[in-house]
C-alpha cells in the first residue's frame, strides 16, 4: 500500500508514522496561545522532528467543540509564516489542518504537501480540486456535524458501519473530483460527533477499517473523551493516550496525531517491537 503527498511517498507496511500537532490558535483546547507565535511555532515543530515526528500538522482554526469559525484572512495569517519557514528547514511532510480551500491552496503553495480537512464531509468538491491540482496528500475524517454543533447529541445505530459507509463514498466522490486513492488516508474521527461510548466502539472496531485498504490514521491526544472516561485533566491525558496509540497500532493504524511526539514515539516503537515477536 503506498500513499502519495507530492513529493513525499510512503510504503506500508514500515514503522507507523508519528504526526506531530502545532496549533497557531488562541483557542485550541490543549495549547491554546503556546504557539501563536510564528516563531515559536517553528521551534515547537524543529523540537517535535528531533524527536521523531515524520509529518508536522500545523492549524490555524481550533476545532475543539464549540469553537468559534476564523476568517480566512486570520487563519491564513496565523499558518503561512510557519510553513515558508519549516519548508525551508525540514524535510519531512508538512500538513495544513483546515477546512478552507483557499487556505489549504496557499499553504500547499507555501511548501505543504498534504491537507488534513476534519470538514470531509462537506457537500461540494472546491477542497478536493485544491487536493487534485497539487497531487497532495489528503486525510479524509469522520465528522457528524460541525465543530460548533458536533457534540449535541450525537447520535448514531451502528457507528462502525455508518463511519466505514461514509469512507467508502467519501473515497469515491474524491476519485471523481480527481484525487487518486493513493493520495488519501482515512480517519475515523475520534471526538467529532461521537459520545465516549462511540469512541469506544471505533477503537474496538478499528481493524474492521483496514479492509477499505488505504492507511489510517488515529487522532485522540489529550481529547475530552479521555476525561470522561479517565477523570484525567488535559495535563493527565497521556497515558489514556498512549494506551489507545499501542491498540491502534497492533489494529493496524499507521499513522498516530499526538501533541506528545517524544513520548507517542516510544509507545508505538515498544508496541512495534512486541507485535516483531508475536507468534
Amino acid at each position: 500500500m503506498i500513499f502519495r503527498a507530492r513529493q513525499f511517498t510512503f510504503t506500508f507496511p514500515r514503522p507507523a508514522l508519528v504526526m506531530g500537532i502545532v496549533n497557531v490558535t488562541p483557542d485550541s483546547f490543549s495549547d491554546g496561545g503556546q504557539f501563536l507565535d510564528p516563531a515559536a511555532a517553528v521551534a515547537h515543530a524543529l523540537e517535535q522532528v528531533s524527536q521523531g515526528a515524520e509529518i508536522i500538522d500545523v492549524g490555524g482554526e481550533s476545532t475543539r467543540p464549540g469553537a468559534a469559525p476564523v476568517s480566512e484572512t486570520d487563519e491564513l495569517r496565523r499558518v503561512l509564516p510557519v510553513i515558508e519557514a519549516l519548508a525551508r528547514q525540514v524535510t519531512v511532510p508538512l500538513s495544513i489542518d483546515t477546512m478552507k480551500p483557499a487556505v489549504a491552496r496557499a499553504a500547499l503553495q507555501a511548501g505543504g504537501s498534504l491537507v488534513n480537512d476534519v470538514g470531509a464531509n462537506r457537500e461540494d468538491d472546491a477542497m478536493w480540486r485544491v487536493v487534485a491540482e497539487a497531487r497532495a496528500g489528503y486525510v479524509c475524517m469522520h465528522m457528524q456535524g460541525a465543530p460548533q454543533t458536533m457534540q449535541t447529541n450525537p447520535v448514531y445505530t451502528d457507528v462502525v458501519r455508518e463511519v466505514g459507509d461514509f469512507l467508502v463514498e467519501r473515497l469515491r466522490r474524491l476519485n471523481d473530483s480527481g484525487v487518486s486513492a493513493d493520495q488519501v488516508v482515512l480517519d475515523v474521527g475520534i471526538g467529532f460527533g461521537k459520545t465516549v461510548e462511540h469512541n469506544l466502539q471505533l477503537l474496538a472496531g478499528l481493524r474492521s477499517f483496514t479492509r477499505l485498504g488505504r492507511p489510517l490514521l488515529l487522532g485522540v491526544s489529550r481529547k475530552s473523551f479521555l476525561e470522561k472516561l479517565l477523570g484525567a485533566g488535559v495535563a493527565e491525558r497521556l497515558p489514556g493516550a498512549l494506551a489507545a496509540a499501542g491498540w491502534a497500532v497492533q489494529a493496524g493504524v499507521q499513522i498516530i496525531r499526538t501533541h506528545d511526539v517524544a513520548a507517542t514515539v516510544q509507545a508505538v516503537r515498544m508496541t512495534e517491537a512486541i507485535l516483531a515477536h508475536r507468534e
